[in-house]
C-alpha cells in the first residue's frame, strides 16, 4: 500500500521536467519557450501514464521586451520594463509614494512620475497586488509608474498590467530594484524624471495542457499549475515547481488509478503571468460545467519552501481535507482561509467553484526571489519537491472518494467575502471584477 510511497522519494520525474523548464530559458507568455514548455509537458504527461494528452491553444496579445530607461538629469538608471507596459516615453515630477496604499492615491498626481514599494506594512490587513497600485496610480492621473522592490539584492521586479478588455497598459512601468528606488527617492524627489520604454505587441499562441486518470465520471478534479514564466528569469519557483509538481502527482496517481473515484484532470495553463488568460479560457469554455468541478488543486510556488501553504477561500471542506493529509503524515500544512483572488484557481473560485491556492511557507512578505533575474533552480531542493508530492497525491485521492462533499458556493457569498476582506474595490480598479 505504501509502496508508492517509497517511490516517490527517490523519484526524479518532477525534478527532470523542472530542469527541462528552466533550460529552455524564456517562457514568457507567446514566445517559442512557452510553446516549447507546452510540448514538453504534454510529452511528460503522456509518459507518467495519464491520457488523452493534448494542448489546447489560443490567441492572446504577445509582448516582447525593448530596452527600458528612467533618466534622471542626464543619467540613466537601471531599471526593467513591466510586461504590457505601452511602448511610450513620459516625463514628470518624480514622487515617492511609499507602499502605495490606496488612502495614498488620493492627491491629485497629474503631471507625476510615481514610485511605490512591491509590499505593503506588516500591520496592513491585506497584500496589494501591483495591478492594483498601477490602476490607482493611472486613475489619480500619473505620467509613469516606478514599481520598486523592497528585497535588497539589486533586484528589479517584473510582473504584468493591463487588462483583460485593455491588455497594454495605459502609461510606461518599469521596475527597479531596492537599491535604484532608495536612490531615486534620496535624491531625485521632485525632481523631473523621465520613464522610456520600447516593446514591441505581436498577436500570438499560448495554449491550456491537458490530460486525465481515473474513471470517466462527469465529476472531475482539477489538478493546475501554470507553466508560462517572464522573460527575465528561468521560472523555477514560479511556476516551473508548479508544473513538475503537477506531472510528478500525475506519475503517483498513475500508479494508484484504481483509487480514485472522480476522474481528475491535470491541466497546466498557459498565459497566467499576462492576466490569468489561459484559466479564464477553460473556466470561460467550461461555462455552467463548471458545476460538475469537484475542486480545484491549483499549485503555484511550491517546492521553495518545506512546508505547504493552502489557501482554502472559505471552503470548510477544503480545509478540513488539508488538515487530514497534514494529520495522516505527521507533516506540518499552514491553512489560510482568505481568498487570494490570484492564480489559476482564480478563474474557477470566483463562481464558487472550491478551490485552492497552494505555495509554500516563506520568510517574509511578498514573492522575495520570485519575479527577479533570482528566480533560478539553485533555490529549489528536490526533498521538498518529494515530500509535498507525496502529501498532495493523498489529498487528490481523498478529494476524489465518492463520501467527500464539497459544496460550491453562490456567487452572492464569493462576492460578499470580497467585500469582507477588502479586495472589492481594488479589483474594481484594475478591471478585475466579473460580477
Amino acid at each position: 500500500m505504501t509502496d508508492w510511497i517509497g517511490k516517490t522519494f527517490t523519484s526524479d520525474f518532477g525534478w527532470n521536467h523542472l530542469e527541462s523548464l528552466v533550460d529552455l530559458g524564456d517562457r514568457m507568455a507567446g514566445s517559442p519557450g512557452e510553446r516549447e514548455a507546452m510540448e514538453l509537458t504534454r510529452d511528460a504527461l503522456e509518459a507518467a501514464g495519464a491520457r488523452n494528452a493534448h494542448i489546447d491553444t489560443f490567441e492572446i496579445q504577445g509582448w516582447e521586451r525593448g530596452d527600458s530607461r528612467v533618466v534622471t538629469d542626464g543619467t540613466t538608471q537601471d531599471c526593467i520594463a513591466l510586461p504590457r507596459s505601452p511602448s511610450d516615453a513620459s516625463s514628470g515630477e518624480f514622487v515617492d509614494l511609499g507602499y502605495g496604499l490606496p488612502e495614498d492615491f488620493e492627491a491629485d498626481l497629474s503631471g507625476k512620475v510615481v514610485m511605490v514599494s512591491s509590499t505593503v506594512p506588516d500591520h496592513y490587513e491585506r497584500f496589494i497586488h501591483r495591478r492594483e497600485k498601477y490602476y490607482h496610480a493611472v486613475e489619480a492621473g500619473a505620467e509613469a509608474f516606478v514599481f520598486a522592490n523592497h528585497v535588497e539584492g539589486c533586484l528589479p521586479p517584473t510582473g504584468s498590467v493591463g487588462t483583460e478588455e485593455s491588455p497594454v497598459g495605459d502609461i510606461p512601468a518599469v521596475g527597479v530594484s531596492k537599491e535604484v528606488g532608495t536612490r531615486l527617492a534620496r535624491r531625485f524627489e521632485g525632481e523631473a524624471v523621465t520613464v522610456e520604454v520600447d516593446c514591441e505587441t505581436p498577436p500570438a499562441e499560448s495554449g491550456n495542457v491537458h490530460a486525465e486518470l481515473g474513471p470517466d465520471t462527469e465529476d472531475e478534479l482539477l489538478v493546475t499549475s501554470h507553466l508560462d514564466a517572464h522573460d527575465i528569469a528561468e521560472g523555477a519557483w514560479d511556476n516551473g515547481s508548479g508544473t513538475a509538481m503537477v506531472v510528478e502527482l500525475a506519475r503517483i496517481l498513475a500508479e494508484r488509478e484504481d483509487e480514485l473515484e472522480t476522474r481528475v484532470r491535470f491541466i497546466a495553463f498557459g498565459a497566467e503571468e499576462v492576466g490569468l488568460v489561459g484559466s479564464g479560457h477553460e473556466s470561460d469554455r467550461l461555462g455552467d460545467e463548471r458545476e460538475h468541478i469537484k475542486a480545484v488543486v491549483n499549485n503555484d510556488g511550491v517546492v521553495f519552501g518545506r512546508t505547504l501553504k493552502f489557501d482554502t477561500h472559505g471552503f470548510d471542506a477544503l480545509e478540513a481535507a488539508a488538515e487530514s493529509v497534514g494529520d495522516q503524515f505527521d507533516h506540518p500544512v499552514s491553512i489560510v482561509p482568505e481568498l487570494v483572488p490570484h492564480s489559476d484557481h482564480w478563474p474557477f473560485t470566483q463562481w464558487g467553484v472550491p478551490g485552492y491556492m497552494i505555495s509554500c511557507e516563506t520568510a517574509g512578505r511578498g514573492r522575495g526571489w520570485g519575479h527577479t533575474f533570482a528566480d533560478t533552480l539553485d533555490k529549489l531542493e528536490v526533498r521538498n519537491l518529494r515530500e509535498q508530492a507525496i502529501l498532495l497525491a493523498q489529498l487528490v485521492v481523498d478529494l476524489a472518494d465518492d463520501e467527500m462533499e464539497i459544496q460550491h458556493k453562490d456567487e452572492a457569498e464569493i462576492i460578499e467575502a470580497l467585500e469582507e476582506e477588502d479586495h472589492a474595490a481594488g479589483m474594481k480598479i484594475t478591471g478585475d471584477w466579473p460580477y
